[in-house]
C-alpha cells in the first residue's frame, strides 16, 4: 500500500500509537475534520469523554466507510480532550474500537480549555488508501 509505520529504536514503543507513519507512493488522501460526540441530528450523545469519544470514532468510521476505507486506514490523528476530563476513558474508547492486529496511527493529544458547547473531546484524522 505504501504505507509504512515506523518506530526507531531509542524511541518509546507503544500499543496505542505509532511514532510516524511514512507515505511512499501517491495514493488517496482523506483529511477528516474535527468530528465531536454527536449523532446524525448534531446531538451530543452523553455527558462523559468515554460516550463521546466512541461516538466520534463511529463518527470517523462511518466517513471512512463513505470513502471505501476503514479505521485502519487513519495513519494520524489529533485528539483534544477538554482540560479536567479523563483521557483514559478515550483511550478505552479507541481500544474497543481499533483492532489490535493493526498498526496504531500516530497521535497527537492536547488538553484544551474547551470545545463547542458540551463537546469533551475532538478528534481530527488522515487517512491513506
Amino acid at each position: 500500500m505504501g504505507v509504512r509505520h515506523i518506530n526507531p529504536e531509542g524511541l518509546h514503543r507503544s500499543r496505542a500509537f505509532s511514532q510516524a507513519v511514512v507515505v511512499e507512493q501517491p495514493t488517496k488522501t482523506i483529511y477528516i475534520g474535527g468530528q465531536n460526540g454527536v449523532d446524525a441530528d448534531g446531538r451530543v450523545v452523553g455527558p462523559t469523554v468515554a460516550e463521546q469519544a466512541l461516538q466520534a470514532l463511529r463518527n470517523l468510521r462511518t466517513i471512512l466507510e463513505s470513502e471505501g476505507a476503514s479505521l485502519a486506514d487513519i495513519v494520524h490523528w489529533t485528539i483534544a480532550v477538554v482540560d479536567g476530563h479523563s483521557f483514559d476513558e478515550g483511550v478505552a474508547a479507541f481500544q474497543q474500537m481499533w483492532d489490535p492486529a493493526d498498526p496504531p496511527p500516530a497521535i497527537t493529544v492536547h488538553v484544551v480549555a474547551g470545545l463547542a458547547p458540551g463537546r469533551l473531546v475532538e478528534i481530527d484524522a488522515v487517512a491513506v488508501v
